[in-house]
């Protein structure tokens, strides 16, 4: 190939690819500054949607990364690059990494739907997979919790998303229930007395909705009384506790007895 040939080709090149290479060019770069305005609109769109800070910067890189790969893609065809087995090699490989990490991409799942539709917050009390623990950090991943005996309980948020959850915190006010017994031959309506006496001394108690008190169980050693109060949520087991303290030592100077199981043994001697 003489010199006059080499010229004619790389004539002939720059004249086919030249045009393809310039607007592959400008596409790459209105393409970066309009991935950049949607990715600041999209920020300010989660921002007054009241979308947790913590999620912001993962959705927002998602939204980037799928709109840098689609430019990606686009200058490459516009080059004149076969980009169907490309597409399909990393549609094997998401494929392939997707399921290595299905585990993690559930959790991480998880976590973007807690985050979102808040069915708890940080500083509530939830009971969840078996725990019961005030909510500490909710990470993408892993909620972090808090128990009473100040245990660190790390649930992944794939299971708690799906399962079923008992948030404490989410009312201001909580129904406290006791089952208060007394012996067989005891004064019932002496024990209602008291047992309501005790109730209105404590000022934690709520007077709405009202107090309830009724006979809930003739058991096998015991007449059971069931006790209902509501109160505030933070008060509620100092109230529980209380109650029962103040019933164990009133009862016993007001005539009452509290049962306890007990067995009875008859020995009959044979002449």
């Amino acid at each position: 190939m003489n010199t006059e040939e080499i010229m004619n080709r790389v004539t002939e090149m720059t004249l086919f690819y030249g045009p393809k290479l310039v607007g592959a060019i400008a596409v790459w770069i209105i393409g970066g500054r309009i991935i950049k305005a949607i990715g600041s609109g999209a920020k300010k769109a989660l921002e007054k949607g009241g979308t947790d800070p913590s999620l912001m910067p993962f959705l927002t890189g998602i939204i980037n990364g799928l709109l840098k790969v689609i430019l990606v893609i686009t200058v490459l065809g516009m080059l004149g690059i076969e980009m169907t087995s490309f597409i399909a090699i990393l549609g094997a490989a998401g494929l392939a990494v997707g399921m290595a990490l299905s585990g993690t991409l559930q959790n991480f799942a998880g976590g973007v739907m807690i985050l979102i539709f808040k069915p708890f917050k940080i500083g509530d009390v939830i009971e969840a997979q078996g725990y019961t623990g005030k909510v500490d950090q909710i990470q993408i991943f892993n909620t972090i919790m808090k128990t009473p005996d100040n245990k660190t309980i790390i649930i992944p948020n794939g299971g708690l998303s799906t399962s079923s959850m008992v948030n404490y915190s989410t009312e201001a006010t909580r129904r406290v229930d006791w089952t208060i017994g007394i012996a067989y031959g005891d004064d019932a309506d002496k024990a209602r007395e008291v047992i309501k006496r005790l109730c209105d001394e404590d000022s934690r108690i709520l007077k709405d909705p009202e107090l309830f008190i009724a006979v809930s169980a003739l058991a096998d050693s015991s007449v059971n009384f069931a006790v209902r109060a509501w109160v505030n949520a933070a008060d509620y087991w100092g109230v529980y506790f209380d109650l029962n303290e103040k019933v164990y030592k009133t009862f016993e100077s007001e005539g009452l007895n509290i049962p306890f199981p007990q067995m009875d043994v008859h020995v009959h001697k044979n002449d």
